[in-house]
């Protein structure tokens, strides 16, 4: 588990990469101490459930009616900031209290912190975008173009960050495997479940409202539960159980049961070839393995001392 020290982002960012907010969302909402993947195949899942996540976040109907409201995109984005700000701690809280029973919760504290940071970190810049944009709507003018810039490159910062984010959940995975698709799920209920609660079909019809309101949810509901089982099956890693209790990560493969060499197990270490115009491997200037010296035993010296002709 990653600790809450260290370097933070995960790439470096230079004077030209400052202007680019792709950049820029990668090297902060996809920290350095998040682990990598344990397996391509649940990575492409990940990428499936942002798609969808994508869908619940923005709305169907949107681009159903013809029209797309940006005002109305504002307003979805501060509702998922205030459902992510209560729901992630009470359903992470949820499950420290499911994993005491097989391990120790302070192990996942720096992990924890660093999650709560990135999350307070993206709605902070949520709340902050949106009212900078409703800033320089009422201003208009001048105002409205210098603000506006800002506001568009801080837009293009968080869509690119909520990509980064909906793949680890704001470094949950740093905590728990399993915690992603847990999260994921349980945010796209909670985002459709009002609009089935109040009927706000938001214009459609009432089978079309239905299919829009409840697709995206589902959508990501079975992509995570195909996400945790294969977490279950390949790699040991149960929702329920405490991170401390899982196997290694394996060592991920292109070929099922070969792992490829790491290496060349015999030459030496260094330059594995030798220089040009030289036959032999590398040394200097003898073709046999480096010594202090002759590379064969000097002949005894003769027993009966110095004769005519020489030793």
């Amino acid at each position: 588990m990653a600790g809450s020290r260290g370097r933070w982002l995960s790439g470096r960012l230079s004077v030209a990469s400052i202007l680019q907010p792709k950049a820029v969302a990668q090297a902060v909402f996809h920290p350095v101490w998040i682990p990598p993947s344990v397996d391509q195949s649940v990575e492409r899942l990940k990428r499936v459930r942002v798609i969808a996540g994508a869908i619940a976040a923005f709305g169907v109907y949107t681009f159903v009616e013809g029209k797309f409201d940006f005002t109305e995109v504002l307003e979805n984005m501060l509702t998922a900031a205030v459902v992510l700000l209560f729901i992630t701690p009470l359903t992470v809280g949820v499950m420290l209290f499911v994993w005491r029973r097989t391990g120790r919760i302070r192990d996942l504290r720096g992990s924890l912190f660093n999650s709560l940071k990135l999350l307070l970190l993206f709605i902070g810049m949520v709340v902050g975008t949106v009212l900078l944009w409703q800033l320089s709507i009422s201003l208009g003018g001048i105002a409205l173009v210098a603000l506006g810039l800002v506001a568009m490159w801080l837009t293009g910062f968080l869509m690119y960050g909520a990509v980064q984010l909906s793949g680890n959940f704001f470094g949950s995975a740093a905590v728990h495997r399993g915690l992603p698709p847990l999260l994921a799920t349980v945010t796209t209920w909670l985002m459709a479940i009002p609009d089935l609660v109040t009927g706000d079909l938001h214009g459609l019809s009432f089978k079309m409202g239905i299919v829009f309101i409840l697709g995206a949810p589902l959508t990501v509901s079975a992509i995570a539960v195909l996400e945790m089982n294969r977490l279950r099956r390949h790699h040991g890693i149960r929702l329920g159980a405490h991170p401390a209790t899982f196997p290694p990560p394996r060592v991920y493969a292109p070929n099922p049961g070969f792992v490829p060499p790491q290496g060349n197990p015999y030459m030496p270490p260094g330059q594995p070839y030798a220089p040009p115009g030289h036959p032999y491997a590398p040394g200097n200037g003898t073709p046999y393995a480096p010594g202090n010296g002759a590379p064969y035993t000097q002949w005894p010296q003769n027993p009966y001392g110095q004769g005519p002709y020489g030793s």
